[in-house]
C-alpha cells in the first residue's frame, strides 16, 4: 500500500506529460507533414442540400449522418472552411475544458491521446460524450447521439434497467419529433439516407478504426451497460455508447472523457463516505 501511495502520483503525472508530448507531436509534428487538419470538420462544412450524401462513403467530404443534422449543417457553409474550422476547433477545445471541470482534470483530460486526434481531424466523438454526460441530467441530449450515430443508443438500455421511464421517453420523444419536422421540411432526405445505410452497411473499413464488427461490439455494449445499470456505474452508459459506434475509430476514445465528471464526484464523495464510516 506504501508503495502504491508513493508512485501513484509521480507515474500519473509521467502519464499525463506524456499524452501531453503525444497530443504536441500530433499537431507540430505530424499536422505539418499529412496536411489533414480538420479532415473530417471539413465533412460538415461541405454539406450541400438537396443532396448531402453526394460524396462516396470515405471520400473527403462523404456525410453519412441524418437529415434533421444534414439541414443544420447545410449552414456551415455560409463562412468560408477556415473560419469554420476554427470555430469548431473551439467548440471542442471548450466542450473538453468543460466536461473536465476543474484545472487539474483539464490536463488530464487533453493528455488523453483519443483527445489529441479527435481536435486534430474534427470528428463529433468529444460532443457525442458531452451529449451522454449531459443526458443523465437533460435526456434531451440523447438527441445529438441517435441522430448522429443511432447504434449508441443501446446505452440507452441504462434508464430501462433501472426503469427510469420519463427519461427515457424525453431522449426518444424528443429525437422522434426532430426527426419528424426533418422529414416534413424535406421528405426525400430520409429515403436517401435509408439508401445509403443500406447500401454501405457493413463495407466501410479504415487502416485508423478498430475492425471489430458491429455485431460482436454491440452485445457487449448492451451487456455492459445492463451491468452498470444494475451497480450503478454511471461511466458504462459513455463506455457502451462508445463501443456500440457504428464504426469504432480511435478518435471514438476521445469520449472517455465523459467518464471524468463521475470520477472526480466518486473523490470528492470519498472523504466524507468514510469518515461517515468511522463516525458509524
Amino acid at each position: 500500500m506504501g508503495i502504491a501511495r508513493r508512485y501513484a502520483h509521480p507515474v500519473g503525472l509521467g502519464l499525463v506529460i506524456a499524452g501531453l508530448l503525444f497530443g504536441v507531436d500530433v499537431f507540430v509534428v505530424q499536422g505539418p507533414r499529412l496536411q489533414t487538419f480538420g479532415y473530417d470538420a471539413y465533412a460538415y462544412w461541405n454539406v450541400a442540400l438537396p443532396d448531402p450524401y453526394a460524396i462516396a462513403l470515405g471520400a473527403l467530404g462523404s456525410f453519412n449522418y441524418s437529415p434533421p443534422v444534414a439541414l443544420v449543417a447545410d449552414w456551415f457553409s455560409t463562412v468560408e472552411w477556415w473560419v469554420f474550422l476554427w470555430i469548431w476547433t473551439l467548440l471542442l477545445i471548450g466542450t473538453v475544458i468543460w466536461i473536465a471541470g476543474s484545472s487539474s482534470w483539464v490536463f488530464v483530460a487533453f493528455a488523453i491521446p483519443f483527445v489529441a486526434l479527435e481536435l486534430y481531424h474534427g470528428n463529433i466523438h468529444i460532443l457525442l460524450g458531452a451529449a451522454v454526460w449531459l443526458g443523465f441530467r437533460h435526456p434531451w441530449a440523447w438527441a445529438f447521439v441517435l441522430l448522429t450515430k443511432p447504434t449508441a443508443g443501446v446505452a440507452l438500455l441504462w434508464f430501462v434497467v433501472r426503469r427510469e421511464w420519463r427519461p427515457l421517453f424525453i431522449a426518444l420523444g424528443t429525437t422522434g419529433v426532430i426527426g419528424l419536422l426533418s422529414f416534413l421540411i424535406m421528405p426525400s432526405l430520409w429515403a436517401d439516407y435509408l439508401d445509403l445505410l443500406i447500401t454501405n452497411s457493413g463495407r466501410f473499413s479504415n487502416t485508423v478504426d478498430i475492425a471489430i464488427p458491429l455485431w460482436i461490439r454491440l452485445p457487449a455494449a448492451a451487456a455492459l451497460v445492463i451491468w452498470g445499470a444494475r451497480t450503478d456505474r454511471r461511466w458504462t452508459v459513455v463506455v457502451s455508447a462508445m463501443l456500440a459506434m457504428p464504426v469504432l475509430w480511435l478518435g471514438a476514445g476521445a469520449m472517455l472523457i465523459a467518464v471524468i465528471p463521475e470520477v472526480r464526484a466518486r473523490r470528492q464523495s470519498a472523504p466524507a463516505a468514510r469518515a461517515q464510516e468511522v463516525a458509524g
